[in-house]
């Protein structure tokens, strides 16, 4: 099972990657390519360049166990490098396994938009984008909500400052995290509290999946020492399909 607290296992027809923005600055999936392509694992052999796995493509269908898949967590489906007819067929699995929930997350937002803008994402996939800061959060929102995907989602991790106030219309779900790594960069529960609150305004179910590498009181300490509560429980929503 996955170690992502709000997913069951990870599928990654794509792996590799590059930066686009201030979220990707410490990423955790160029790291742990490093290491998997040190240790000679299949599929990281170019390390963390970006890799096209048709081999990978048919995986959830073996699996007959209803599972959520988050797609391509050592990757972006939507990466420029990525053709629409290899995404398409990335698509045509997530069709086939209707047993199965599919989580895609992007930083990619705007061509998100102009895959879907022709295509309609199947039932069984929940669509989402990286919001990191404000600069890179009102825009790739604004493209997600043209996706007609019956979940839209908000991944909020790193969060690396107070967003301000955000237009939930049309998202379902929202995930916020802190960074973690020797690296991390703090984040501050009031801009957690703003999130959860205008969650809880906007009817969207609220997921809050760790304080990272500070915790809510400001001190560095360990991820696993700073947990995942807030106000004194922890928030484990998920959205409800229809």
């Amino acid at each position: 099972m996955s170690k992502i607290e709000w997913t069951e296992l990870t599928w990654n027809p794509v792996v590799g990657c590059t930066k686009i923005s201030p979220g990707c600055k410490h990423c955790y999936a160029e790291t742990m390519a490093g290491r998997l392509k040190a240790m000679g694992t299949p599929g990281y052999e170019n390390g963390f360049t970006l890799t096209l796995l048709p081999n990978r493509l048919n995986d959830p269908l073996n699996r007959k166990k209803p599972t959520v898949y988050f797609v391509n967590s050592m990757s972006d489906l939507f990466h420029e490098n990525v053709p629409f007819e290899f995404i398409d067929k990335v698509f045509e699995t997530i069709n086939k396994a209707t047993q199965h929930q599919f989580q895609i997350l992007t930083k990619r937002a705007e061509r998100l938009a102009e895959y879907f803008s022709d295509r309609t994402p199947p039932e069984n996939a929940w669509i989402g984008v990286s919001v990191e800061d404000k600069k890179y959060g009102v825009e790739r929102i604004d493209h997600l909500r043209k996706v007609p995907a019956q979940i839209r989602f908000l991944s909020v991790e790193p969060l690396l400052e107070d967003v301000g106030e955000l237009n939930l219309e049309g998202i379902h779900w929202v995930i916020v995290g802190g960074e973690s790594g020797p690296n991390a960069r703090p984040m501050q529960i009031e801009w957690v509290e703003s999130i959860r609150d205008q969650c809880d305004e906007a009817g969207v179910a609220f997921f809050f999946k760790q304080w990272g590498g500070w915790g809510a009181d400001g001190k560095r300490r360990a991820k696993s020492a700073n947990g995942r509560e807030l106000r004194g429980r922890t928030w484990d929503e998920m959205p409800v399909q229809l």
